[in-house]
């Protein structure tokens, strides 16, 4: 993709999203997502029923009358987008591919926190972290995150999700909003890591699938490629039953996670690449309120 084409892409994804973003998220991201605590906003008169202990004993003793300090949620948040850019990403069966839809999903949640003020990083990693970008407000850096996203090459094609939640753990000592995006396909075990998270930040996993991995086409002998791996399985998809058991295996794995993640109190949606992003977002923003 040369520089003009990139700019085009960017410049179109900016306009949908902020567009989704302004019509349809509006005042969801907000109250799905509290800020860190209560900070001062100022002083008032005392009125029957105040709690003592919001008096204001300084200002107070100044007048020579009672004053209260008055309190408001910090919302100021910092958001961090996980996003899985291993060779699996790259797999898609209609118009778009799984990395396709994680950036357009990942921009609009970049969008929403730019129209909140909220800072916005990023971890691009496959069986290690490849690229990290430092959280910062403002929306020239948020297009660099979207350039970054879309033009990055791995080095690895593995997936490591236990390996980013450590690198996040280790570079935010503070709390952050994180979005976890990927298709969660990893031979290693990372639901502890994901608990050890969730201590500490707020952790929303985003499970992105294409159709064709749970629908088998009837079309006799395919070979399918692990673009992780780099190995190749030929399955006859001759039969219905075998279409059957293909889907019923996709759908156990995919139940497993997802009462998992439950268990561990983790919120969760799962976005198909064909789908219309919009409805199981804003879902997950009214199921945290």
């Amino acid at each position: 993709m040369n520089t003009g084409e990139l700019i085009k892409t960017i410049r179109t994804l900016e306009i949908k999203t902020k567009g989704l973003t302004k019509h349809v998220f509006s005042g969801q991201y907000k109250s799905a997502f509290k800020g860190r605590g209560m900070a001062f906003s100022e002083v008032r008169d005392y009125q029957i029923g105040d709690e003592v202990r919001t008096i204001d004993w300084n200002v107070t003793a100044r007048y020579n009358s009672p004053f209260v300090k008055v309190f408001e949620e910090e919302r100021e948040l910092t958001v961090m987008l996980m996003i899985d850019i291993s060779g699996s990403s790259e797999y898609g069966s209609e118009k778009r591919s799984k990395k396709q839809r994680q950036i357009e999903i990942a921009a609009t949640l970049a969008f929403s926190a730019l129209a909140n003020n909220d800072k916005v990083g990023a971890i691009l990693f496959s069986d290690k972290t490849e690229l990290y970008i430092s959280p910062q407000k403002g929306r020239e850096h948020v297009l660099l995150i979207l350039r970054q996203l879309i033009e990055f090459q791995p080095k690895n094609t593995g997936t490591n999700i236990s390996e980013s939640l450590r690198f996040l753990r280790n570079t935010h000592k503070k709390r952050t909003v994180s979005f976890l995006i990927s298709d969660f396909e990893s031979d290693e075990s990372f639901m502890d890591d994901m608990k050890r998270t969730k201590k500490r930040h707020d952790i929303v996993a985003i499970k992105v699938n294409d159709f064709s991995e749970y629908n088998l086409p009837l079309l006799g002998w395919i070979q399918f490629f692990n673009s992780e791996t780099n190995d190749t399985t030929w399955v006859n998809a001759s039969s219905e039953s075998t279409k059957k058991l293909f889907k019923k295996e996709f759908d156990f794995r995919q139940s497993k996670l997802s009462d998992e993640f439950k268990r561990s109190g983790i919120d969760h949606v799962i976005i198909d690449t064909a789908q219309n992003i919009v409805p199981p977002l804003v879902q997950l923003f009214k199921s945290r309120r």
